[in-house]
């Protein structure tokens, strides 16, 4: 007979990590805090007398818990539990770090931030899935959206002007996800962009004549290039007597202007009703008066309408498009002509391009987060079915230097554009000088000498 020697079996389930404890500790002390409040009464209250009444509930269920945490931590966890009721639990801190640009939640355990345009993964932790769902759920619900497996898709924005996307399973696959793009409370400046190095003051010099004197600008980029950033900062050189109409899908543009209306699309109901579209807008916005049309991010049929604006009385008007470089902005526009659901020969459509839009401004970020205007561009005519376009300022790598950041340098390219005409029309002088062929400065990341031969002469 046999006999089987029994096997210790050893647990390898990963220790709980101490932060998920926290946080879990905290979901059971804010469910005893709302089974603990008076309903009834709370919708008579102040957020003032609310929180005052709150506090000391929460006071003394963490001290009732004194035996599972240390003195910092009871401390620590009446202000996070405060944070659950008011805020966006784990992530309210990082909400009010100014440092943050972005934070992106895959899941209960894994957050990330931007900071100065790199990624960095935090300690912050989420007790589980079901945690940040109900984060998710209270800022779509502010909102007045919904979020769930029939509608597992959403964007919106927090009163702060940040703007949300959140995506849950079934499509999440491995929990729901949260992106948050934040915006600092005083929009960047053009004198702004020009001290991080985004751009020079001659560049800014001649983007600043050419929005004056009303020529349609298309500011091109990938995502999280900067593109808003720098719409925002290019209206402040609009004249204070012309009336803005903006129109986005999610509202975050804070004009550098007086005279703005701001309109917002809006996605249909449970039932499928009351959906606005960028288009439907658009058209609306022509009985309004306005002198100048801005599309936060042209990215479907509206680009028709937009060009038709552009095309008949609303010039420089000014909009975004997602695109890898300045041709490529073009392409795109004309793929989007295309969704209005009319058939036009191509000709046409480039020839209504190159009527409304004067310039394309390409964004880019560079390895190492920084961001660089890298091209200004005009578009000059359409030549045997082509577009004819011409580089005016431009930005040249050299190189990614010790802590993984691409440096460079600007520069002119010696081409002097066919809108400086038009320039002087409305008023505007700009020296031709602007426009020679040389070096505009140099990038502040890496400075040069008046010998530095390593500017190409053939651009």
């Amino acid at each position: 007979m046999s006999s089987i020697t029994p096997q210790t079996t050893r647990d390898t389930r990963p220790t709980e990590q101490p932060e998920i404890r926290f946080q879990r500790l905290k979901t059971r002390i804010h469910s005893e805090l709302v089974e603990s409040l008076d309903l009834s009464i709370i919708g008579q209250m102040t957020d003032t007398q609310f929180n005052n009444e709150l506090k000391p509930l929460v006071q003394d269920i963490v001290r009732r818990r004194g035996a599972e945490l240390s003195q910092a931590d009871q401390q620590r966890m009446m202000a996070a539990v405060i944070d659950e009721v008011f805020g966006l639990g784990p992530l309210e801190p990082l909400m009010r770090d100014g440092t943050v640009s972005e934070i992106l939640v895959n899941g209960a355990h894994e957050v990330y931030v931007e900071r100065r345009g790199r990624l960095e993964l935090t300690e912050v932790r989420f007790a589980d899935n079901h945690h940040v769902m109900r984060i998710i759920q209270r800022i779509v619900g502010r909102v007045g959206r919904r979020i769930d497996e029939v509608n597992p898709m959403v964007d919106a924005r927090l009163p702060d002007g940040s703007r949300v996307n959140a995506i849950v399973p079934p499509l999440a696959l491995r929990g729901p996800t949260l992106s948050i793009r934040r915006f600092g409370t005083k929009p960047m400046q053009m004198r702004d962009l020009i001290t991080h190095g985004s751009l020079t003051g001659e560049m800014m010099q001649f983007l600043a004549a050419a929005v004056e004197s009303r020529m349609s600008v298309l500011i091109s980029g990938g995502a999280g290039a900067g593109k808003t950033t720098f719409l925002n900062a290019l209206t402040a050189f609009v004249p204070e007597d012309e009336r803005l109409i903006t129109i986005e899908d999610s509202a975050e543009l804070v004009l550098q202007h007086k005279h703005v209306v701001s309109l917002e699309t809006r996605i249909a109901n449970t039932a499928g009703e009351g959906a606005v579209t960028p288009r439907e807008l658009l058209r609306n916005s022509l009985r309004m008066r306005p002198d100048r049309i801005i599309v936060g991010e042209v990215r479907g049929a509206e680009a028709l309408d937009m060009l038709q604006a552009m095309n008949t009385g609303h010039e420089g008007s000014l909009t975004t498009i997602h695109a890898n470089d300045a041709r490529e902005a073009l392409t795109r526009l004309e793929m989007m002509v295309g969704m209005a659901g009319f058939e036009f020969p191509v000709s046409v459509v480039r020839q209504y391009v190159a009527g409304g839009i004067r310039l394309v401004v390409h964004v880019a970020r560079l390895k190492g987060g920084v961001r660089k205007i890298t091209s200004i561009s005009e578009l000059v005519e359409i030549k045997d079915g082509s577009y004819v376009m011409q580089e005016i300022f431009g930005f040249v790598p050299r190189g990614v230097d010790d802590r993984g950041m691409t440096f460079g340098e600007f520069m002119a390219t010696g081409n002097k554009p066919a809108c400086a005409t038009r320039f002087e029309s409305a008023g505007v002088s700009l020296p031709d000088s602007l426009f020679q062929k040389r070096r505009l400065g140099a990038d502040v990341t890496a400075p040069y000498s008046a010998g530095d031969t390593r500017f190409p002469e053939s651009l």
